[in-house]
């Protein structure tokens, strides 16, 4: 297997978080370095999902796929009802 490219990045955390980690990695027998990458890796990964989502409903509302404030609250309220209408679609 090939080596991979590394950088080394310096952080200061705060104490309990670095605790944490210190437990994780001897519970977990792995490194304190594998303890941050999965982290690191996992916190990246949701941003970019939330990212592209954020620009994938930017899309919708600028193709004009949305629904009236008034008609989701219309149909909110009637939920509480014996009378519940139907949710509203674009």
């Amino acid at each position: 297997m090939a080596p991979i490219d590394t950088k080394i990045l310096t952080a200061h955390v705060p104490l309990p978080l670095a605790e944490k980690v210190d437990q994780l990695a001897a519970r977990l027998k792995r490194s304190r370095g594998w303890i941050v990458k999965q982290a690191l890796t996992a916190w990246i990964d949701q941003e970019e999902t939330r990212s592209r989502l954020t620009r994938e409903a930017l899309a919708d509302v600028d193709a004009g796929h949305v629904i009236d404030h008034q008609a989701v609250q219309a149909w909110a309220d009637s939920l509480d009802t014996e009378q519940a209408i139907p949710a509203p679609h674009h």
